[in-house]
Order: structure tokens, then sequence, then C-alpha cells
């Protein structure tokens, strides 16, 4: 189990070296690394956890990741830890709980920190490789990728963008978070190909509307459908004769069609094909639905 500086660089030098002697005889990819205040680290593979050997984590080496992925500078991520959650230039996802402080009956952050589950975003070309094929009958249209959080969504979004990108159609991807793309002095640090332009920093919406304007997309790619604003970005590109490409959560497309949010978007037939993702022994599966 390796793991690249950028995450290393988050933990207490203790903890850091803890984690790069770290082995498993399967060589399993770490997805998670779970911090608990009183107890070791562990790390959260696909279908497995190992405790790694050290001493327990303490309050003070949570304060120090948090310091360490905020860029020393808290303030500036409010919104993200309003949300529980914030994100590192390298492309991780830090979880946080602890104890929930409220402003004018709204949650306004998290203080006290007792645990934190950094999810560890990785490169899997060739995981979409039996689906291509599906996706690129008759041109690639419309696709959603649908299943339940920690499946693998946002790692088959990437892979899907490069192989796009790889075949020749422009790409523009909303990454309003990092997550995707994890760019790093304008560089992403993942392959997205070679015709994939990226915009981050503001919301999925005004990304959207910015790069449709601005980069003549062929295909326009975000993660996570969760505001009404961004049904009516899609709405607006879906009008222009772009493609998309999105994922949501859900068990299925037919679960979707139960939230409101969803409802009108796939009634309209924004989406003409839906990638589910489930777990079958241990392993991924992916199944094309048309829509």
């Amino acid at each position: 189990m390796l793991f690249t500086n950028r995450v290393l660089d988050l933990f207490p030098l203790e903890l850091a070296g803890a984690l790069q002697n770290c082995r498993s005889d399967t060589q399993e990819v770490v997805e998670e690394i779970r911090c608990r205040v009183d107890r070791p680290p562990l790390l959260l593979t696909q279908d497995s956890e190992y405790a790694v050997s050290c001493r327990a984590v303490r309050a003070g080496d949570l304060e120090y990741l948090l310091e360490r992925a905020s860029g020393a500078s808290v303030h500036t991520v409010a919104d993200e830890l309003r949300q529980g959650f914030l994100h590192t230039v390298s492309g991780c996802r830090i979880g946080l709980c602890g104890s929930a402080y409220c402003k004018d009956g709204q949650v306004a952050g998290v203080r006290q920190i007792a645990s934190v589950a950094v999810r560890i975003p990785h490169e899997a070309k060739g995981c979409a490789d039996a689906i291509l094929g599906a996706l690129l009958e008759d041109g690639f249209q419309s696709t959603l990728i649908v299943s339940p959080p920690g499946c693998g969504k946002t790692t088959l979004l990437r892979e899907i963008i490069r192989q796009l990108s790889v075949r020749g159609l422009r790409v523009a991807l909303a990454d309003e978070r990092g997550e995707v793309a994890a760019v790093y002095d304008r560089v992403p640090q993942f392959d997205l190909g070679p015709r994939t332009d990226v915009m981050t920093g503001g919301s999925k919406a005004a990304c959207c509307m910015m790069l449709l304007r601005a980069m003549n997309p062929q295909v326009l790619a975000f993660d996570e459908i969760t505001t009404p604003e961004d049904i009516a970005a899609m709405e607006v590109a879906a009008g222009c004769g772009v493609q998309l490409l999105a994922t949501a959560h859900a068990l299925s497309p037919q679960t979707l069609r139960q939230r409101g949010l969803y409802q009108r978007l796939l009634d309209d037939g924004i989406f003409r094909r839906a990638v589910c993702i489930r777990r079958e022994n241990g392993a991924r599966r992916y199944e094309v639905e048309a829509l």
C-alpha cells in the first residue's frame, strides 16, 4: 500500500511514516484512511480494512491535518467546512466529524474534530473498457453514472472523460471541488486526455455556462448533480446540442425518478443512457441502460 507524497504530507511525520511502511499481501488499493481520536488509523480497501501498526491518533494530529489540507488558511474553506468536508489540491476529499455548531439556525462548521475520513482518488485506466462500446454506439449520447456513495462514480467518470478525449471529442469539465482533475499549478494531476479543458473553483452551474460560451465543447462533464441550478445549466447545454456526462447518488435510475430534483431531467430525456455501478462479491460491475 503506497501513498503519494501529497497524501502523506497531510499527516504528522510519525503517522506519515507508519502509513508509508504499510504493506498488503494482496497489494490492494487503499481507498480511504480513517483516523479517530484515541484509535490507530484504519486503511479501507475495496472490500477490506487494515489497522495501521502505530500509536493512537491524537486530537493534535487531526488539527494538523486540517491545517495542511486547507493550506494553513482554514477560513478560506469555510463553505466546504459547513458541509462537513474539504478537498485538497491532490484531489483527496476529507470528511470531518466532531462538534457541529450553528449560526442563524444553520450548521456553520465543525469544531473539536474527533474523526476524519480521507478519501484517496485513483486513476483506473481501462475500467471503462467493457462498457465503452455501448456508450459509443451511434455516437456518444448524454450519460448519467449512477450508484450509492463510495462505489467509484468519480473514478469511472474520470476514465470515460479520458477515453472520449483520446477518441477525438472536445470535453469540458466543470470541476467545482477539484476532485476529478486535481488541478495543481494549472495542470491536472490525473490524465483526462489531450482534448479536455478544466474549469475549477466556481459552482458547477456557473462553470458550465462559461465553458459553453468559451470552449465550444462537444461533451460537458461534471460530478454530482445536486442543485436546481445544475439541472437548469444542463437543460441549456442540451439545448445547444452538447452531450452531457455526469454522476448522481442513487441505487438506480428508477429511484432517481422518485426525487423531484431529477424527475424533470429524466422525463425530458436530457440523458439518454445510464451506467449503473453495483458491487458483487467485492468487485464492481458496470451496466449500461437506456433511459
